[in-house]
């Protein structure tokens, strides 16, 4: 998962971004024989595990009591860009490199591009498919059917919002973002103390999810050597007027994001909505407990009315690198956690990350769970709803360190400062593009 304390922020590691890693593809390794994957199972291996996920040793021993052969070894190398940063060094220097890794969404053409990551297709992976909600899979597969990881928990988007705020100012939740911007405008002109929303200028992972659910296509890879780069299309205008107008007439706020300032307001009720992914309902009703029982779950609003569309922010999986020694073990790990019923149970349950899995979806031990927080409404249900309408075609560029960069330093603060984020846009576009052309890319125009 995309833990909300974790800003998909890094340096610039150019080392690493070499177009002699951008092959890969065409037809997988032939796949193990069911005698080759028994013996591997019951031969006595060690596995690596980098991962953040507290607690995650419990699902572990499960996979180790079904094979006890296998010793897996479980290490937090760092959340996000931390342990990214050690894993590069590692995979540099040839050693120290785990068999199975964490890695988000976001982050595996980072590692792919550079040929790190092992093609999970001869180790039956493709027989996966099936198991998970299809954006998910779209979000591991690669241009030429290769599976670079196991869907391990998600962030779909919705919006958690005050119904007692909504309630004494008669507002509903907004099912489009017309709506949305007459709610806002209403809200703050009858209580100046109160937005509807806050956007923070900090916060690209909630910008690129919005962006995914107004259908932007920022980055697609045509080949490994061309990257077409359409980070201020119209889409992506429409996206920057709206919410660059809302900021300048003041009606929605730009606080920065998971600061005490941010905790404190959400408790004292500055922000009506916060627009958030899945994990957001169980992050909320820890860091804002004063306000139990007011809140509720809707989908976002929409461009166009009756259009039932969402983003993702968030979200991570289980890949395998390279050069471990082990792959079958290390593969079968992958797919055992994130598939294998008492785990992702577990892991939805112990560790509250947002299932994939269609079967976990639909299970009604899951979804039809009424916390109190929200006054008895079955958010699980709401969001599960969400995922189905996530789309599927969201890429992201093999420089996700810098495009990020880039966009604290145009877009977001454009937002903070209350300036024009469409053209922040442009000077995203910009930088984006010579950076890409400086690491060998062909950038469409």
């Amino acid at each position: 998962m995309t833990m909300p304390r974790s800003r998909w922020l890094a340096a610039a590691t150019t080392a690493v971004l070499f177009l002699a890693g951008c092959g890969g593809g065409g037809r997988p390794a032939e796949k193990p024989a069911g005698a080759d994957v028994d013996k591997a199972l019951q031969t006595p291996t060690e596995l690596t595990f980098w991962t953040w996920v507290p607690g995650i040793e419990k699902e572990v021993a499960l996979f180790e009591k079904k094979y006890p052969a296998i010793d897996v070894k479980v290490v937090n190398a760092g959340q996000g860009e931390p342990q990214y940063t050690k894993l590069r060094t590692a995979l540099k220097a040839g050693s120290g490199a785990p068999d199975v890794v964490q890695i988000e969404f976001q982050y595996i053409p980072t590692f792919t591009i550079t040929e790190s990551l092992l093609d999970l297709r001869p180790y039956g992976a493709e027989a996966l498919k099936d198991k998970f909600v299809e954006w998910t899979w779209a979000q591991v597969t690669g241009r030429n059917g290769e599976v670079w990881a196991i869907p391990q928990d998600t962030g779909p988007m919705g919006m958690l919002y005050r119904k007692d705020i909504f309630d004494e100012h008669g507002i509903e939740p907004p099912k489009t973002w017309e709506e949305f911007a007459a709610a806002a405008r209403k809200l703050h002109a009858a209580d100046p103390d109160v937005y509807l929303t806050n956007l923070a200028g900090n916060q690209n992972g909630a910008w690129m999810g919005l962006l995914w659910q107004a259908g932007a296509k920022p980055f697609q890879m045509a080949t490994a050597e061309q990257i077409d780069v359409s980070v201020n299309d119209e889409v992506s205008k429409k996206l920057g007027a709206y919410w660059g107008g809302l900021v300048k007439e003041g009606v929605v706020a730009t606080d920065p994001d998971f600061t005490d300032q941010w905790y404190q307001a959400l408790n004292k009720g500055k922000y009506a909505t916060w627009l958030t992914a899945a994990w957001g309902p169980v992050f909320l009703s820890t860091s804002a407990k004063d306000t139990s029982g007011k809140w509720r779950a809707a989908p976002l609003p929409q461009w166009a009315a009756g259009e039932n569309k969402a983003g993702n922010w968030g979200g991570s999986t289980s890949a395998v690198i390279k050069t471990t020694k082990n792959p079958i073990a290390a593969a079968k790990f992958a797919e055992f956690l994130n598939t294998d019923p008492e785990s992702t149970t577990m892991m939805a349950n112990e560790q509250f990350l947002f299932p994939p899995t269609k079967a976990l979806l639909s299970d009604k031990s899951f979804v039809d769970r009424k916390p109190e927080f929200y006054g008895g409404q079955a958010v699980n249900q709401v969001f599960a709803g969400i995922s189905d309408t996530v789309t599927k075609d969201f890429t992201w560029p093999p420089f996700l360190d810098q495009t990020v960069n880039d966009w604290d330093e145009t877009v977001g603060k454009s937002l903070a400062d209350k300036t024009d984020p469409v053209a922040a846009l442009d000077q995203w576009q910009q930088r984006i593009t010579t950076y890409a052309e400086s690491q060998g890319f062909k950038v469409a125009k």
